[in-house]
């Protein structure tokens, strides 16, 4: 399940450490010009969270790794830091349906693994289990397998680490409007930057509190808080923008557009 992450803020692509926010960004969050991020940011948020739950011992499965946008594309130093864990952890493996995964190089292991299919790992094997933007694109027939097979392959008190779509959010409503097949069209004209391959069909099986209390009952812990991170979807618009945050302020933490999902296994 290829992750299908919004693009990040939009930055000055120098692919270095001095990355500077994009004008539309610093008009609206000048404080992303003090280490690149705004008080806003869900990659900061999420990440942080993952970094606190790992140790030099930690095992990990990226699930959904893909090609590893994240190491090919220009971040401020800050992501890359937080994102870099596979540098300060036991290991990191990963799966994904695409064979891009092969080519991942932050991954110590990589396999392709079929929609539906089992993790191609023993039970038990992993104290993480990270899925960043991979749950929107799981069908309904497979997302009970789904959960069972993560939590199958977690060790007792590990965890899993998602973030995606609030299926009741502006995201998951604008991009449940469109057509699967119109999506790299749409996302072309609202995010210049976003690579056709980096587009996936999306499903919405795995996106509400209610879907996952039932795919992760007790006595399984489960987290799950809403967060709206800036509207990059919106292009560079500034009055888009705007628009974006009056709607954010108006909508309930219920509704906000992105889940933030951690569930440690009993």
């Amino acid at each position: 399940m290829t992750t299908s992450e919004p693009a990040a803020p939009p930055t000055a692509a120098t692919g270095d450490d001095h990355l500077q926010p994009g004008e539309t960004l610093a008009r609206l969050y000048p404080e992303a010009a003090v280490g690149g991020f705004t008080r806003h940011d869900g990659f900061v948020d999420f990440y942080t969270r993952v970094n606190a739950l790992l140790t030099p011992e930690s095992e990990v499965l990226d699930f959904g790794a893909g090609r590893g946008q994240w190491a090919h594309d220009p971040m401020p130093a800050t992501h890359l830091a937080l994102r870099s864990f596979h540098e300060r952890v036991r290991r990191v493996v990963g799966i994904d349906v695409d064979t891009a995964v092969i080519s991942n190089p932050t991954l110590e292991d990589a396999l392709v693994v079929p929609p539906g299919s089992p993790i191609p790992y023993p039970d038990q094997s992993f104290d993480l289990v990270l899925a960043d933007y991979v749950l929107e694109h799981v069908t309904e027939a497979d997302a009970p397998g789904v959960a069972a097979e993560v939590l199958r392959v977690l060790r007792p008190g590990g965890w899993f680490a998602a973030r995606t779509p609030n299926k009741w959010g502006l995201i998951g409503l604008g991009a449940r409007s469109v057509p699967n097949h119109l999506h790299t069209r749409v996302l072309s004209r609202l995010q210049p930057g976003r690579k056709a391959e980096d587009v996936f069909p999306v499903e919405y099986h795995m996106n509400t509190r209610r879907h996952l209390a039932r795919l992760f009952p007790e006595p399984n812990r489960l987290v799950v808080y809403g967060h709206s991170s800036e509207p990059t979807y919106m292009g560079n618009s500034v009055p888009a923008w705007r628009a974006a945050q009056f709607l954010d302020r108006l909508t309930p933490p219920r509704l906000a557009s992105t889940l933030m999902v951690f569930v440690q296994k009993a």
